[in-house]
């Protein structure tokens, strides 16, 4: 079995638990208050530029020159790609507005960034992968049972669920069962464990993004 298959399985349960959060279910028929939206926005935003650098990071760790390109390709896509729905969706907004990173933001990045700092790269590859492939799930099923007409959060959901992307979540995955193929078991786990962490991470991003969580000190 490859590990990638593994990895899925170990986390199944968890993106059960994101497709059933608040955030998930009223983005699929576009009752998500605006506002929330635009928390979850902004807060992307800081969370892309953090892990905009991994990726750039990772590009400098592997020994292959396809994999590098791959990563330093992701990491400008992963800007690109958001700065322009960030530009769409917060058309109007205060953009002059002072955004802090939320608690659960914070807590995502930094966790990224001690993985690039200190676990080998088979990890730090299973690190960055529930962003690509749990989003790529959750814009499959959102597109699969979502009321079109009308959704106001249509641009992001089609980005997410569309076929470009899946071609970059695809690649992610082979490169990590392509690293885990030459790990010892040990090792293997170890990238299972980061993983999972990391695919809770997600689970509680949204969440946070949902209850607009703030500092409350």
């Amino acid at each position: 079995m490859k590990w990638s298959e593994e990895a899925w399985t170990a986390i199944e349960s968890i993106y059960a638990n994101i497709l059933d959060l608040a955030f998930i279910k009223e983005l699929t028929d576009g009752r998500l208050p605006k506002e929330k939206f635009i928390f979850y926005i902004r807060q992307d935003a800081l969370y892309l530029s953090e892990y905009g650098k991994v990726l750039a990071g990772i590009a400098s760790r592997v020994s292959c020159p396809e994999h590098m390109k791959a990563f330093l390709s992701f990491a400008g896509e992963s800007v690109s790609v958001e700065k322009a729905l960030h530009e769409s969706f917060l058309a109007g907004a205060d953009k002059n507005a002072s955004v802090e990173a939320s608690p659960s933001c914070l807590l995502y990045t930094s966790y990224l960034h001690r993985q690039m700092g200190s676990a080998p790269v088979e990890v730090i590859l299973a690190s960055v992968l529930p962003c690509f492939w749990i989003y790529k799930k959750v814009g499959d099923h959102i597109l699969k049972n979502q009321i079109k007409q009308g959704n106001p959060y249509q641009e992001w959901i089609n980005t997410y669920g569309g076929e470009e992307f899946e071609d970059s979540v695809n690649l992610a995955i082979s490169i990590c069962d392509e690293y885990a193929a030459k790990c010892t078991p040990e090792q293997r786990d170890a990238m299972t464990r980061s993983f999972v962490m990391c695919s809770k991470m997600e689970w509680l991003f949204w969440d946070s993004a949902y209850r607009e969580e703030q500092w409350n000190v």
